[in-house]
């Protein structure tokens, strides 16, 4: 016989395992889950390096070679002011523009890279793509 508690138990222990499946199907092979230091969840697309477009890759290898970049802005700080980026200190993003063929200006195309452990964007591994103009944003994944 099921007391009160058991059933009560019981419905909590299902909607528990819903909540699990719901999250794991959110965190598929194509998004990643990022907690900020405020514990507050965001959930960001993921894009496989070789899925970039090729002026990507090249601005990505600039990133990591330290230049040529082609615009003065480019390893300017990046403000992550509407925070949809981890929160972290000010000056840990910076920015570099992603060429688009017959583009007049530097277009909407960037990558965003982070500063790392080692307050170094060419070796910390942490960079997002936006080809919007900072509307969203695709964490890049290098395999």
């Amino acid at each position: 016989m099921k007391t009160p508690l058991h059933k009560y138990v019981t419905s909590i222990l299902m909607g528990l395992c819903i909540l699990s499946a719901l999250t794991l199907s959110l965190c598929s092979a194509d998004s990643h889950a990022c907690v900020t230091a405020e514990g507050t969840a965001n959930l960001y697309a993921i894009v496989l390096v070789h899925d970039l477009p090729p002026e990507a890759r090249k601005t990505l290898d600039s990133i990591k070679t330290g230049g040529p970049f082609p615009y003065r802005r480019d390893g300017s700080v990046f403000g992550n002011r509407e925070h949809f980026l981890p929160s972290r200190y000010h000056g840990y993003y910076t920015e570099y523009t992603v060429l688009k063929p017959g583009s007049p200006d530097r277009g909407a195309r960037r990558i965003i890279a982070g500063a790392g452990k080692e307050r170094n964007p060419r070796l910390s591994g942490e960079y997002y793509y936006t080809d919007d103009h900072y509307q969203s944003f695709k964490k890049i994944i290098e395999r």
